[in-house]
């Protein structure tokens, strides 16, 4: 292990990586540099879309709620993970020849985080929906320490998994076990966070199947509306997650199966993640933009944004709204452990 850490700073085993799993180095083509400039447009796209989640769930005391505190993590997590993509291609290309082996640790393991980071709050969402009509007392003492667990260990499993390789979880002087589309990190690594994200993603089934299950046995007459909300909001879920995430698994498990050189889509991985990140950008859409209070809010901070820029300060869009709202009100009223969507409420989440 001495020795692989030893090489972490040899500028020379970036290059020696990519001659041998790759075709060599090769300039970029023109059509590669169009779609990198439309893919940091898209990632500037999300850093603003979740930025402006953050805003709400921080300006009105309405969303000061567990619910909203775990949106605003998922809003956070893609936030970054448009930030961590900007900056993977900016530092990509001829560039990538010039990093040492700790520094292209850093550039791939900052991205595998962040999107971690969001795969796991989606799956916190899911725990926080199910254990929320399974428990007598929703609003019980332990409420605030649960948010607070599964937000850091979110945090933190991220973290481990996307620093597993630069810890010594990689290929460095064991060519053969190299991935092509991460030439440093070993075959076995990808197979593991592949195992992983599947996982998760099974996970989210589950919960949502038992959530729509307990809904639809638990006073029909009442909350037959309400599964049906509940069941296009899944479907929405699992659905955009599916289609974003499918092709990056399938093009990494083709990694960990394909010999060297001997898959050539692979040299065309980037585009796969590209379309994994746009996962991202519908995240807020899909949590947020199905309830009226968040939009609107999100139109509070618009108005807000537009009359700054016309130098026309207003009181009104700066309110902070009570949180004794009727948003909460009829969260007490109506969310109970049988019917996890509130009657007379709009979110549907």
């Amino acid at each position: 292990m001495g020795s692989i850490y030893s090489e972490y700073l040899n500028i020379n085993k970036v290059v020696e990586h990519y001659n041998y799993t790759k075709e060599g180095m090769r300039k970029p083509s023109s059509s590669r540099q169009a779609i990198s400039i439309v893919v940091i447009i898209i990632c500037c796209f999300i850093i603003l879309e979740n930025l402006l989640v953050l805003a709400s769930v921080w300006r009105n005391k309405k969303f000061h709620s567990a619910m909203f505190f775990f949106i605003g993590n998922l809003a956070f997590s893609d936030l970054l993970a448009g930030a961590a993509f900007i900056a993977n291609i900016l530092l990509s290309g001829e560039i990538t020849y010039e990093l040492t082996p700790v520094q292209w640790f850093i550039r791939e393991g900052t991205a595998f985080t962040t999107l971690a980071a969001s795969v796991f709050s989606l799956l916190a969402i899911a725990i926080e929906r199910h254990v929320a009509i399974t428990k007598v007392k929703v609003y019980s003492r332990d409420k605030n320490c649960r948010m607070i667990m599964l937000i850091g260990a979110c945090w933190v499993i991220s973290m481990v998994i996307g620093g597993l390789p630069i810890l010594g979880w990689n290929c460095i002087n064991h060519l053969p076990l190299c991935s092509t589309v991460f030439p440093l990190y070993s075959k076995k690594y990808i197979l593991f966070v592949v195992t992983v994200f599947s996982i998760i993603l099974l996970s989210i089934v589950i919960f949502y199947v038992r959530i729509y299950f307990i809904v639809k046995s638990s006073h029909a007459e009442i909350a037959a509306p309400h599964t049906l909300a509940l069941l296009k909001t899944v479907t929405i879920v699992l659905g955009v997650f599916i289609i974003c995430w499918l092709p990056a698994f399938t093009i990494l498990l083709m990694d960990v199966s394909c010999a060297v050189k001997s898959c050539p889509i692979l040299y065309k991985a980037d585009y796969f993640f590209a379309v994994a990140t746009l996962n991202s950008a519908m995240n807020p859409i899909i949590y947020t933009l199905r309830s009226k209070e968040m939009r609107k809010e999100f139109l509070r901070v618009l108005c807000c944004w537009g009359i700054w820029q016309k130098d026309k300060p207003s009181e009104r869009c700066m309110i902070q709204l009570r949180s004794s709202s009727s948003l909460e009100r009829c969260t007490h009223k109506h969310e109970l452990p049988t019917s996890p969507i509130m009657r007379d409420c709009t979110t549907c989440v």
